[in-house]
């Protein structure tokens, strides 16, 4: 190649006088700045775009390939020559003969050789993909990336498994409970309502045994006044018996046996005979027109102990039934008879 001014020619190296060379005159080489001036012309060094040898850029170039889509090689691209003037390179010393540098080159071209007959993107490869055939590194990025998604797919999918059928078991659990809940609901109502049923049936049958012993005071009657009554017509304020409003002359019966502790006259009672049970209960019939029994006589369920009438304080013929407990309070004698069993 040209160049836009000759360069110098270099002095031949020193040499030491062989025999061969006596009677040859030889002159001493001393550089100059003139003899190592630079060459400057039109001839550049192209930069190298080959495969390079260094760690650094072989990581670049594994980058880049794996970048492009596993697809790109390094020996994709053609080595490039480099350019050196004629009147240089002619005078070059061959590098492989210098001493120690020949076997250094020898070694680095050995390893370039080695270098650019293996592919670029096998940096990164696994053994256990080398195993599977996996030769590019791209495709081994593209295999992995598949396989973490694919692993990352089944987590997503196990986790979603297994809260669906956590959901599944606290809902049937929450079945469970509740119609367990229910079944002890209705068991409980059932029992409930049997024990109601068996109470009301003892207390049924209490009353009718009851009842066999006790008798309504008399017959063919109208309730005509209640317990605790409020009217002036009462001394009191209020009624302290009930009426039974039936004609003059109907039977007067002892509810129950007893003995009786008065008979007679009683003021605004009129005729009046009271009947004391065994448990000291006593029992008031007032307004008689007439009385069966004295005072002393034993009865006994069912016996007439006297008649309706209208004596003492009264508007009509009736009787004023009352009844007393045994500390003498008076109770209510319409519940007091139907806790015997009996129908008023």
């Amino acid at each position: 190649m040209a160049s836009n001014q000759p360069a110098p020619e270099a002095p031949a190296p020193f040499r030491p006088v062989s025999p061969g060379d006596q009677g040859r005159t030889w002159e001493e080489w001393n550089p100059t700045e003139e003899s190592i001036r630079p060459v400057r012309g039109r001839h550049r060094v192209a930069k190298q775009r080959g495969l390079a040898r260094s760690s650094t850029v072989l990581g670049v170039g594994v980058i880049a390939a794996v970048g492009a889509g596993g697809m790109a090689t390094a020996q994709s691209k053609p080595p490039v020559s480099i350019s050196l003037p004629d009147s240089i390179a002619d005078n070059l010393p061959d590098a492989k003969s210098l001493p120690g540098v020949g076997a250094y080159l020898a070694d680095d071209a050995d390893q370039g050789t080695v270098g650019a007959s293996s592919p670029l993107t096998t940096a990164g490869i696994t053994a256990a993909e080398a195993e599977q055939g996996t030769t590019d590194a791209g495709e081994a990025l593209r295999a992995r990336i598949l396989q973490q998604a694919e692993q990352q797919q089944a987590g997503a999918e196990a986790e979603a498994r297994a809260t669906q059928e956590k959901a599944a078991a606290e809902e049937a659990a929450a079945q469970a409970a509740k119609q367990q809940s229910e079944a002890e609901a209705k068991a409980a109502a059932k029992k409930k309502a049997d024990e109601e049923a068996a109470k009301k049936k003892a207390e049924a049958e209490r009353l009718a045994k009851l009842a066999l012993s006790y008798a309504v005071p008399t017959s063919s009657y109208t309730i005509t006044s209640t317990f605790g009554q409020a009217g002036s017509m009462w001394s009191s304020g209020y009624h302290t018996g009930l009426d039974f409003a039936a004609p003059t002359g109907t039977p007067v019966k002892a509810v129950h046996s007893g003995t009786v502790k008065s008979a007679g006259w009683s003021g605004s009672y009129g005729y009046r005979t009271v009947l004391e049970l065994d448990d000291g209960t006593e029992v008031w019939y007032c307004h008689q027109s007439s009385m069966d029994v004295t005072a002393g006589q034993k009865v006994t369920t069912g016996d007439t102990i006297g008649r309706v009438g209208a004596t003492g304080n009264v508007t009509g013929p009736h009787l004023h039934l009352e009844i007393h407990t045994a500390d003498g309070s008076g109770v209510d004698p319409m519940s007091w008879l139907r806790g015997k069993g009996l129908s008023i």
